[in-house]
């Protein structure tokens, strides 16, 4: 099967194109995709794998995030909303959508991040993203917020790993990472 790669800013997706993007993650994330996380994913450059009938095979984002780090604020490279349709995966879609992204971050942004599920950190770290070893924290509205929970599962790339150094995110509405 012969795939196309599309990569469009979000103000180049028609409506149509992000109700169909929207249908396709809430499949593929079995219903537990929110409208919040979907506007995580809105605001940057997309990649839309799709298939010969047209019909939408895996999708990536990556949108700019502001993230303290080193003693200044960074521009951030974040990547949001990575599926593979179901019947196909393990075919090497999510590899190509993250080239794209990677290749985006690696040109606009001092370096990438991205919270891994259980089932995609195996396809990150063979890209070559690595564990933060450090605090992961969000700058909140009353000040710093530790998030423990996601230090296990949030990965970096381009950016040299210190252990016990923090990255404080910008905050945002619903998970804020």
């Amino acid at each position: 099967m012969t795939d196309t790669l599309r990569t469009a800013h979000t103000s180049q997706l028609t409506p149509a194109e992000l109700a169909d993007i929207r249908v396709f993650l809430d499949e593929c994330f079995d219903g537990d995709f929110s409208d919040e996380d979907f506007d995580h994913g809105l605001g940057g450059m997309h990649v839309l794998a799709r298939d010969g009938a047209g019909r939408i095979t895996a999708h990536g984002s990556v949108i700019m995030r502001r993230v303290r780090y080193g003693g200044r604020f960074r521009r951030v490279g974040y990547v949001e909303a990575l599926a593979v349709r179901a019947d196909r995966r393990r075919q090497g879609l999510g590899s190509q959508v993250m080239a794209e992204l990677e290749g985006i971050i690696d040109r606009a942004y001092d370096f990438g991040a991205l919270s891994a599920s259980d089932e995609g950190a195996a396809l990150y770290r063979s890209r070559g993203w690595r564990l933060w070893p450090g605090r992961i924290e969000a700058i909140g509205p009353d000040g710093p917020v530790h998030f423990p929970d996601e230090e296990d599962s949030t990965f970096v790339r381009g950016v040299t790993l210190e252990s016990g150094a923090a990255l404080a995110f910008d905050w945002r509405d619903g998970d804020v990472l």
